[in-house]
């Protein structure tokens, strides 16, 4: 893999900074000072361009000016003087748009390698120098108007996850801006069968929201080198809060990639669907030379007892959000995605490196922006922190943040089998033991009377305090695609067959309470060749085909039929966990394989006065004893119409293997 930057070696660091502050104790790097400014690290104004750096252990501090954003000489070094509460300051009397510039800092004598500063808005090629640019300059036409969808709960959402380069790279896509930004500015694309695709797809899917894997400015990519076609999922974060310039037309030009990510936000939304940006705040490319390391060597992570990087993220390093500059880098660099950008929501990995108070803090401000966003993450770390477990922001832990959700990996191993294991089966393809999870993943996790948590798989105790703060999926960017995990846990089926599992699966993450999230592709059966970790896989096993849109058009069908239902009936989007243990009747069914209940009490305001819904995920047909009353049947046998398939008087009805049973009466 080609990187953007070379590590220096972590024995010569510390042993350079033996007496340092990368060794001092917690207690010492909470006494650093705390900057609580909004002009870090660079400002320009009517009285000229000024710089400003927090680095309270340094001893010099220098700017250097640079005409170009690569391979040329500084034509300008300012020396920055010692200010308050740990910051050094440079002032210049011109307003330098047009310029590069980068910091050294000295610390024990030692002059660190150059750093573009944690705050670079705006980079040139590979991020290396920061650019001095008027963002205002950026904006597209109409922007100051754009908004999102309005969103009154996130159980009202419908979020699909997508990568910037498997959406468009396929040349079945029609898309002309093949894996950049742009690609979901264009309309009327299609397959070569006349199909949508590109943000047309994204429409007629019906989905609220595009998930999108990380977009801020990364290590893995070479940017000046795109012939090459490097590809890599992003979470090896360089520069935080400038956009990737390997999705932009022009990465050398520093407005490019801003103006582009814009277009591309306000094409989204002026289609009606909200943008989620993928977020990675727990861990950094680089370890010793990242741009966190080169400001305030040590402050921004946790460390062993012998002064090595503790590694809760299993990439090298963890960062400290408890410390309070790197708690404020956090939640204001979210906050200038959110107003910059117009980002519509956060999704936060290995979100539980990270601190409750963080995550609080994090949400509640966000919601001052803009009273729609949501913020949801993974609810655990790749290996151990020091953060003592009762801080972490694990999902066990997410009662203690209100305006959080997590994913739920309780429904995700138990309708498809564990994520580890290829070969093992789950509820949707025929093993059995995995009822009770299956009801707790519906409950979204709440409390329920008739959900027995003992009996749960991941989890042994009702952990979410409201259907509000879960993510139900079976399948993401991590490990197999659902196609690959069904062909690999069902030896010898048919692709039909395996395509009604994944109808079954899906139905039941949709129909459940909680807030769904899907896979992009997953609605035309999308595979990755049965590549279990793609990160940086090539386009032949990321792209998405589109002419499987039409070789599945019933599949895809099935899906966009299902996120209507689930968009107009409030009932699967409950919004307390007090209206699902009074609304959700569970049946007593002994069968393996087998979950029946009801939502009733016309719940959440939904016009339908009873929901019935049976999921038998056995390879065998199961006798449902059905209340007598005039019902319309929604789905049944591995087909679903929002608007009904037919009508039943109730009694037994025969729900075949493999497949969901909805009915629903109006009185």
């Amino acid at each position: 893999m080609t990187i953007k930057h070379t590590t220096f070696a972590v024995a010569l660091m510390l042993s350079a900074c033996a007496t340092s502050a990368l060794t001092t104790m917690e207690d010492d790097y909470l006494a650093w000072p705390v900057y609580n400014g909004d002009d870090l690290e660079l400002k320009v104004d009517a009285t000229g361009t000024h710089f400003t750096l927090w680095s309270p252990e340094a001893e010099a501090v220098k700017v250097l000016l640079y005409d170009s954003d690569l391979n040329t000489p500084a034509t300008d070094t300012l020396t920055m003087h010692r200010s308050t509460q740990g910051t050094w300051r440079a002032d210049v009397p011109e307003q330098l748009y047009g310029k590069f510039y980068t910091f050294t800092v000295t610390v024990n004598g030692r002059e660190l390698a150059e750093t573009p500063g944690i705050w670079a808005k705006a980079t040139g090629t590979n991020g290396l120098r920061t650019a001095i640019i008027d963002l205002d300059s950026t904006d597209p036409d109409g922007w100051s108007t754009d908004r999102g969808p309005k969103l009154d709960n996130i159980t009202d959402a419908v979020i699909y996850e997508v990568h910037h380069r498997d959406f468009s790279m396929h040349p079945s896509s029609g898309i002309v801006h093949k894996g950049k930004f742009l690609a979901m500015t264009e309309p009327s694309t299609t397959n070569p069968d006349g199909l949508s695709t590109g943000i047309d797809h994204l429409k007629e899917l019906g989905v609220t929201h595009v998930h999108i894997l990380p977009s801020y400015d990364y290590n893995s990519v070479d940017e000046s080198n795109l012939a090459a076609n490097q590809y890599n999922w992003g979470y090896d974060p360089f520069n935080y809060n400038t956009p990737e310039g390997s999705y932009s037309t022009d990465p050398a030009n520093p407005a490019a990639r801003i103006r582009e990510m814009k277009e591309m936000v306000k094409a989204l939304h002026d289609a009606g669907i909200g943008v989620v940006m993928d977020v990675v705040y727990n861990h950094t490319a680089n370890n010793d030379d990242s741009n966190f390391s080169l400001t305030a060597p040590g402050y921004f992570y946790r460390h062993r007892a012998d002064g090595s990087y503790s590694d809760a993220s299993a990439c090298g390093n963890e960062t400290a959000s408890e410390r309070e500059m790197m708690r404020n880098f956090i939640v204001n660099s979210v906050k200038y995605w959110a107003d910059e950008y117009h980002i519509d929501g956060f999704r936060f990995d290995l979100m539980a490196i990270h601190d409750t108070e963080t995550m609080n803090r994090v949400a509640a401000e966000l919601k001052k922006i803009n009273p729609s966003i949501f913020v949801y993450g993974e609810g655990w770390t790749a290996g151990d922190s020091p953060l003592p477990v009762e801080r972490r922001a694990l999902k066990e832990n997410v009662d203690k943040m209100k305006g959080i959700a997590v994913f739920s990996d309780d429904i995700r191993d138990a309708v498809k089998g564990h994520y580890s294991n290829a070969a093992d089966r789950g509820f949707a393809t025929g093993k059995p033991g995995n009822e009770e999870t299956v009801k707790i993943g519906i409950v979204a996790s709440t409390a329920h009377p008739q959900v027995d948590y003992s009996k749960g798989n991941n989890s042994k105790f009702a952990y979410a305090g409201a259907p509000t703060q879960i993510i139900n999926y079976v399948s993401c960017h991590d490990d197999l695609t659902l196609t690959d995990k069904l062909a690999a846990s069902m030896p010898g089926s048919t692709e039909a067959e395996r395509q009604r599992a994944a109808r079954l699966a899906q139905t039941i993450v949709f129909t459940s309470q909680g807030t769904p999230f899907m896979f992009a592709g997953e609605e035309v059966f999308r595979d990755k060749k049965g590549v279990h970790n793609s990160y940086k896989s090539p386009d032949d096993i990321n792209a998405i085909d589109w002419t499987l849109k039409s070789a599945n058009k019933e599949q895809y069908d099935y899906y966009r039929n299902l996120i209507r239902l689930r968009r107009e009936h409030p009932a699967f989007r409950m919004t307390t966990a007090e209206d699902i243990a009074r609304n959700i009747v569970f049946d007593d069914i002994t069968a393996p394989n087998v979950v029946s209940y009801s939502i009733r009490n016309n719940a959440n305001g939904d016009v339908w006065k009873e929901i019935k819904i049976v999921f038998n995920g056995s390879t065998v047909p199961f006798t449902a004893k059905i209340p007598s009353a005039d019902w319309t049947v929604i789905a049944r046998d591995g087909s679903l119409n929002p608007d009904g398939l037919g009508t039943s008087k109730g009694g037994t009805i025969v729900v075949e293997p493999t497949s969901a049973l909805i009915l629903a009466r109006t009185k």
